[in-house]
């Protein structure tokens, strides 16, 4: 319970007769426990209310105490025709300002934002939260930076995606936000980290074959090997779409 006492205890002293639940808590180290306790003090306790609906907002929860490591979530703007940056690597701005608003809150509701070497040479962000409320995620770069880029003060990784994710989730980070280029989404993405897709779809044409795509290097050889998703929600950003898509299969959840 962290720095605060047993919520169960509180509700006992304050003599409340009845407590709906919607799930109970994935971790075994106290799943149960509470409403035993609860039961136990003559309190009744309706369990499974709006069980859906609670599952899908406490996800990046839910996931961690499962397999102790972060929900990982990618975000990428895209034009129609695929492109996520100019041939020389620009990507500012694909989209507009109300889907760029979007990604401030998605940094908030994060404990960790992480992108590539390449993207801090050539952005140089901050990855901070503005202009909503929150607090900054801890960055993380995959690779070396100079000391003077703004992303600093960052953590910067040179080992596997799997070790850095086991890293994270014993550090009790919930949420992981990708922002990288196609580099680095092609390789959480081949490895099956992602748990999360946020496309931010642009009403806008990159052209041509040299822009680069969503994911970097060689991907199907045939049809039949097409990676399938389920989409979870839609919204409009403004003159911006934003689709966000799942892996429809556990075994596209889980490490290879």
């Amino acid at each position: 319970t962290g720095r605060t006492g047993p919520c169960t205890q509180a509700i006992i002293d304050a003599k409340i007769s009845r407590v709906v639940v919607g799930i109970t808590d994935p971790d075994p180290k106290v799943s149960g426990r509470g409403i035993a306790h609860l039961r136990e003090a003559g309190i009744s306790v309706d369990l499974g209310v709006l069980t859906e609906e609670i599952s899908t907002q406490l996800k990046p929860y839910i996931h961690h105490r499962t397999t102790k490591r972060p929900f990982v979530v990618l975000k990428m703007a895209v034009t129609l025709d695929g492109r996520t940056a100019a041939p020389d690597g620009t990507s500012m701005w694909i989209t507009g300002e109300t889907a760029r608003k979007r990604v401030q809150q998605l940094r908030a509701e994060s404990d960790a934002v992480l992108v590539g070497a390449g993207t801090v040479r050539i952005d140089d962000p901050q990855l901070t939260v503005r202009d909503v409320e929150g607090e900054s995620p801890r960055r993380i770069v995959l690779g070396s930076v100079s000391d003077s880029a703004r992303v600093n003060p960052c953590t910067q990784w040179h080992g596997s995606l799997v070790d850095l994710l086991d890293e994270l989730g014993g550090q009790n980070v919930l949420q992981l936000l990708i922002e990288g280029g196609p580099t680095v989404a092609a390789a959480f993405h081949r490895e099956n980290l992602i748990n999360q897709y946020i496309f931010h779809l642009a009403p806008a044409l990159a052209g041509g074959n040299d822009s680069l795509p969503v994911f970097e290097n060689s991907g199907i050889a045939t049809m039949s090997q097409l990676w399938r998703g389920q989409i979870v929600s839609s919204q409009q950003l403004g003159d911006d779409l934003e689709i966000i898509l799942e892996p429809n299969s556990a075994k596209q959840e889980t490490k290879q």
